[in-house]
């Protein structure tokens, strides 16, 4: 591509008293790419605010990692010995064990309702293994309680909190499953009633967690679940979460059985693969704006390739080569690809940076788990946004180009 080519593409792309609606066309046509450059860095954008967004409000309560064990019951009575093991993996940044089962929940009135009864060690340290200790709104992690005729403290999900209209100093009573006592003379299990004083609420920004989870202390949660000194499995946060699969083999293949790693990505595997599969199906259908917009090139270049027909021929008959024919008009469709999506791709960033900084779009935390929609860039993906849109520009020049390339000098200065 030498200067004279590009001084002549660059003339061709210039407004004219002649030429007025080929300049109209090519306005249009780099329009057309900046809107689709433009909904695609967007789209891609809240698909990655998505996944990002969903994953940071799932690990919050859940770990990276859970280790558990095969057999009856979803109990790890040698816990004390594999802690250390497990800890030893340079991949673990912590460990912890805990006790998950539900208990019936009730405030003191008619209304009871099932939740999740988590126990853990509390776990207020810079490197916890979840971000739970930093969304208490009420309390903490250390249970303390005020009164003596309590089983002790609790703290509650913060939706869940609401519903029974127990905060910070009211009393629930739990009904626990695992607790129960046989009663030989009736012939049927006694469950037993627990009366635990709140001491906190937390809010997690995930409805799930918000509307159905408690937390204990350790030990007491053991009592509670009857599960004696036994845990129902071990905790583990890790440096890279992407990892999680990769290090939950690892330890697997170190312990041996009856010990299995359940990592994060597994236990929400439908709903990121769900999202991975819209993505692509977004980013392909936006892409048809970018191929539409290619279609006015295309249209744009003929036109001006009809109306510079003599001018072409000119040129010829001087002694420029096919060659740079084709060049001089490749060049005008690069141009107006990459006008289209520089602008586009600037737009795309400032009004997906507005609608994340700002909140714009709320959604229901009942249906999305989120209250906002996110947005969140990557720029691997506005990098190939960039360049398949000006390959496609390119693309959509080669036959006009062609078509001009092919012209002869005689024919094209008759041409009326």
């Amino acid at each position: 591509m030498n200067r004279l080519e590009g001084t002549i593409a660059a003339r061709y792309l210039r407004s004219r008293r002649s030429s007025r609606l080929v300049s109209l066309i090519t306005l249009i046509a780099v329009g057309g790419v900046t809107v689709g450059v433009m909904a695609l860095v967007i789209v891609l954008g809240v698909m990655n605010g998505l996944q990002h967004e969903l994953r940071e409000k799932i690990l919050v309560a859940s770990p990276h990692l859970r280790l558990l064990t095969h057999g009856e019951g979803l109990r790890m009575d040698d816990w004390a010995t594999v802690l250390p093991t497990v800890r030893a993996d340079p991949e673990v940044v912590a460990a912890r064990p805990f006790v998950l089962t539900q208990g019936l929940f009730s405030a003191g009135h008619d209304y009871h309702e099932g939740a999740f009864v988590l126990g853990i060690d509390p776990d207020t340290g810079s490197i916890s293994v979840t971000a739970l200790p930093r969304t208490f709104v009420r309390g903490d992690l250390t249970f303390t309680t005020t009164r003596n005729d309590v089983d002790g403290g609790i703290v509650l999900g913060r939706r869940l909190a609401e519903r029974f209209s127990a905060f910070p100093g009211a009393t629930v009573t739990v009904i626990s499953p695992g607790g129960a006592r046989f009663n030989a003379a009736a012939g049927t299990f006694i469950p037993r009633f627990w009366t635990f004083e709140v001491t906190g609420y937390f809010e997690t920004g995930m409805y799930e967690y918000d509307n159905s989870y408690t937390v204990l202390p350790l030990k007491l949660a053991q009592e509670f679940a009857g599960l004696g000194t036994a845990v129902t499995g071990l905790e583990i946060r890790l440096r890279h979460p992407e990892r999680a699969v990769e290090v939950g083999r690892r330890i697997e293949d170190q312990l041996g059985y009856p010990y299995w790693a359940l990592d994060w990505q597994s236990q929400n595997g439908s709903l990121f693969s769900a999202l991975q599969l819209e993505k692509l199906a977004m980013g392909l259908i936006l892409l048809l704006i970018v191929i539409v917009a290619a279609f006015n090139i295309v249209s744009t270049l003929t036109m001006v390739v009809t109306d510079k027909t003599k001018e072409i021929g000119i040129l010829r008959a001087m002694g420029l080569p096919a060659a740079s024919i084709r060049r001089l008009f490749v060049l005008q469709g690069a141009v107006i690809g990459v006008v289209g999506t520089g602008l586009g791709t600037v737009l795309g960033l400032a009004v997906a940076r507005l609608v994340d900084r700002s909140g714009l779009i709320r959604l229901d935390p009942t249906v999305y788990f989120i209250d906002r929609l996110p947005v969140r860039v990557n720029p691997m993906d506005v990098g190939i946004v960039i360049v398949a849109s000006v390959l496609v520009a390119i693309g959509a020049t080669l036959h006009p180009a062609g078509r001009a390339a092919a012209l002869r000098p005689v024919e094209a200065i008759r041409h009326q």
